[in-house]
């Protein structure tokens, strides 16, 4: 077949009408999100439904016209517990998919795995889960709970209730060892001290001798920052030996993975945690957000935890950070965090420009019939222990994560 002058001008003649007609028919290839979470392994329990959360924040962005006109994509691995495949995989998403933008990792031993290789390569890496605090990395944006959000409203709470003595249990890797300290800062702050203080191993299941040493002890309440399955046969064997009516429990875990609904009534009742969202939270955007997770997973809304929504938020305030930025250029969207805030499932969440982490409302809350009943809400709380040892305006290359002196 010939192809005439005429020809060429009649078909790009009609490629422009197309192209004006529809601002997305010539879209560029789409965004690549890079994703890395536990879909299978020892916090399953946790990645699957932040993973989740994903699919349906990354659905929205892409029903709505996308991102700077592209649609956005997610390129995904399962990191199966293992924090060796986190660095494998974070590498093939820096140098052969070369994602835009990786949201992941649930341990902070995850994070720190992967971290300094985002940083290395100027992509941009968002952390949804609670934490110890102290990142100071301008490339990130993170989206959970600091202690001084948490643990600084939930210890002096529960001590006004129960008294002055707690024993501290914790998972033994940096978030719990940091907790540790935090918890014990608060309570001194406050008047109280630690009677008793232990670490456990992720993979530690049987807490016999334990509880027999906390009940020797006899504090006034248990300060818990266990964290995974394993570590939930702590709660069932604490209820199993009687302890649950005669020394209560609070914790800054329990309940980011709907532990309220894994445990029985009998299991977990009257335990309080504090944080940001509960299933039950009354509001227009958590009523609608239930209803999409609702309409995208066959009705299930049970799957929906706070590592979930923190996940979901983190996507959505990355969507409009890009928005206000006009572009994905790495130095213009960092540039254009400070101060972006959207209406999520669990309330106004913005994004802190000295830090990069994000001001939010924490509940204090009591599990009861496998539900988070409020107690006592603080609103809009700042990441003010980290922004003790953080100021990206003052230090926009910092790539380090500070012991914060506690």
């Amino acid at each position: 077949m010939s192809i005439t002058r005429r020809n060429l001008m009649v078909k790009g003649s009609m490629l422009s009408a197309a192209a004006a007609a529809s601002p997305f028919a010539l879209a560029a290839d789409p965004i690549k999100l890079g994703s890395l979470l536990d879909t299978s392994g020892d916090f399953v329990g946790y990645g699957k439904p932040m993973d989740m959360a994903a699919d349906l924040a990354i659905d929205e962005i892409n029903h709505a016209g996308g991102l700077l006109g592209r649609q956005v994509k997610k390129v995904g691995y399962d990191t199966q517990s293992n924090m060796a495949l986190y660095t494998k995989y974070a590498q093939q998403l820096i140098r052969e998919d070369k994602v835009d933008v990786v949201i992941g990792g649930i341990l902070s031993a995850s994070r720190e795995a992967i971290r300094p290789l985002l940083h290395r390569a100027n992509i941009l890496y968002v952390y949804t889960p609670l934490y110890e605090g102290g990142v100071c990395d301008s490339d990130m944006l993170l989206t959970g709970t600091t202690p001084a959000q948490q643990a600084e409203v939930l210890v002096p709470y529960v001590m006004k209730k129960w008294g002055k003595k707690a024993y501290i249990l914790a998972a033994d890797y940096n978030y719990g060892q940091y907790m540790a300290k935090w918890f014990q800062k608060y309570l001194k702050d406050n008047g109280g001290s630690a009677v008793g203080v232990d670490f456990f191993p992720l993979t530690v299941s049987d807490f016999n001798s334990t509880i027999a040493k906390v009940q020797q002890a006899k504090p006034d309440f248990v300060m818990s920052a266990l964290v995974g399955g394993a570590h939930l046969s702590f709660y069932r064997q604490w209820a199993a030996a009687g302890m649950k009516s005669k020394i209560p429990m609070a914790s800054t875990t329990l309940g980011i993975g709907n532990e309220q609904q894994v445990l029985t009534a009998a299991e977990g009742n009257g335990i309080v945690i504090a944080d940001n969202y509960s299933p039950e939270l009354k509001s227009p955007a958590n009523t609608a957000f239930r209803e999409a997770w609702g309409r995208m997973y066959g009705g299930d809304v049970k799957t929906i935890n706070e590592l979930a929504v923190s996940h979901y938020q983190g996507i959505k305030l990355w969507a409009e950070v890009v928005k206000r930025a006009g572009t994905l250029n790495h130095d213009k969207v960092v540039a254009a965090m400070a101060g972006v805030s959207i209406e999520g499932p669990s309330g106004k969440v913005t994004i802190d420009g000295q830090t990069h982490h994000v001001t939010l409302d924490v509940h204090v809350m009591e599990m009861l019939d496998q539900q988070l009943k409020e107690l006592k809400s603080f609103p809009q709380r700042p990441p003010s222990d980290t922004q003790a040892v953080c100021n990206l305006y003052k230090n926009p290359n910092s790539s380090i994560q500070y012991e914060i002196k506690i």
